[in-house]
Order: structure tokens, then sequence, then C-alpha cells
């Protein structure tokens, strides 16, 4: 009678074994998957900069005043407003509001901060164009916190367009839905304010989004984010830029900017 031998299971133990030791990390990173997004109402100027445009040299020297500033949102907290105005900073802008469903909880600190120690100050409103119009979020902004006062200290409200930090960089609309989302939030802002809104972008995000469009260029001052050692080439519209975020690495609050005139043409654009 022959002498059959039997097979060891160990090696399909051993298999088995792997096998299930790998579900859990094939069941967290899902082939195609990606990061979650952020939270809903921490975006920031400038998030989408140094993913999409990078980072380049310090500014050139240039023999034109320019005026320091400062951009800070809700992820800054507590701002130093004296330390930064011993460092030369003259003029701020503050987060107030994204879409219709954030305030930025900072916003008192960070806009009456700055007032008290002499800066003059704005407030900003980071869009998000696939959520509610444009009308609807220049209401929003304006109710909290996003108006205009003639003191001289205040500056107008500035529309944050960029990079969609949620999904879809152009939120999902067509150049032509993107320049009439823009249009109503201005037309709403100027209605409610009485004065024209800041347009704050990046020239490869508004060739991107808007096709290039130069529409508001007549009406609304330019406040360009790059990070480089010029500010480059400027959306259609535009001959120069009123503003420009040049870097998001500075000294005490990391996002700097240059007025592109002297404290007096800071004031005359606060003035009206």
């Amino acid at each position: 009678m022959p002498v059959h031998k039997r097979r060891s299971r160990a090696p399909r133990l051993v298999a088995a074994a792997l096998a299930l030791t790998a579900l859990p990390l094939l069941a967290a990173h899902p082939a195609g998957a990606t990061d979650a997004a952020p939270a809903r109402g921490t975006a920031h100027m400038g998030m989408g900069v140094l993913a999409h445009d990078g980072r380049g040299g310090t500014p050139a020297p240039t023999a034109a005043t320019q005026t320091e500033g400062v951009d800070v949102s809700g992820h800054q907290g507590s701002v130093s407003w004296s330390t930064l105005w011993n460092s030369g900073v003259r003029w701020a802008y503050t987060k107030a509001t994204e879409g219709t469903y954030y305030t930025n909880p900072s916003f008192a600190q960070q806009y009456n901060g700055s007032y008290d120690v002499g800066m003059i100050r704005g407030a900003y409103h980071f869009a998000t164009p696939d959520t509610t119009s444009g009308a609807a979020q220049a209401d929003y902004f304006v109710d909290h916190g996003g108006g205009w006062s003639r003191d001289g200290k205040t500056l107008p409200g500035t529309l944050d367009i960029e990079w969609n930090p949620y999904g879809d960089a152009c939120y999902g609309k067509s150049a032509d839905g993107m320049v009439s989302w823009i249009r109503d939030f201005l037309n709403r802002y100027t209605a409610r304010t009485g004065r024209d809104a800041v347009l704050y972008t990046a020239t490869s995000w508004w060739t991107q989004c808007t096709g290039d469009y130069g529409g508001f260029g007549a009406t609304n001052p330019l406040w360009i984010a790059r990070y480089a050692s010029s500010v480059g080439t400027l959306p259609a519209g535009w001959s120069f830029q009123t503003m420009w975020q040049y870097t998001s690495s500075g000294p005490t609050v990391g996002d700097h900017d240059k007025f592109n005139g002297a404290l007096d043409r800071v004031r005359a654009l606060a003035n009206g």
C-alpha cells in the first residue's frame, strides 16, 4: 500500500495571516485615494499659491516707495500687533468671512487690534462660488465685518478669489460662470458700501478660471499673490497692482504684503 505524505498547512496559514494583516492598509488607502480636504472655514489668502505657483526669491529692490502690510485669518489667532507695528507694518487685512457659513472667531482682536496700534485696516472674504451666489456672499461679508466707513483708517473690503481648497480649482464653474459670480459679488458690495472692492487673486488661477477676463481692472484695485522676486505677469485688465502678497513666511505673521505706494496712498485708498 503506497504511503502518502501529508502536506504542511503552514505556508497557507502564513499567507492567510499576511493577507488579513494587509486588509486594514488596503482599506485605509484605496486605489486613487487622496488626502482629505481641509475643514470648511480654514481657508485663507494664498492657501493655494505655494502648491500652484511655487516660491521664488525675495522681492527685488524697486525705485518706487512701497508700504509694508500683513494679512491674517483665524489661523493666526491672537496677533501681536505692537510687534508688527514696530517692525514697520502699517496696514493690515483680516479675514472676516467665508461663504455664508463661517466667521473668523479671532476677527475682533485682529481687526480692532491693528486699528488700535495705528494701522490702516480692512477685511476680506474668502469666496466659495460653489456654495451660494456672489450677492449672498457679499451680503454675508458686509453683515459680519466687511463694511466700510469714511474714517480714514478703513480700507475697502477684499474679495479673495483663488484655488478651491475643498475641491475643483474653479469650483465647478465655466470661465463665463466664474466671471458672472464675481460680478454679482462686486456689484452687491458696491451697492451696500458705496465702494469698489479690492480683488485678490493669482494670475495663473485667474487665467485658468476666468479665461483671463479683463473687465474689472478699471474699477477694482488688484491685490496680486506671487511669492517671487517680482509680481510677474498681471491678469488681463490691470497694468499695475495696488497690493502684492509676496511671501507666506514672514516674521511674526507669515503673510506679508507690499502696497504699491507710500503711506499717503494707503490713506487715499481708505478715504475713497
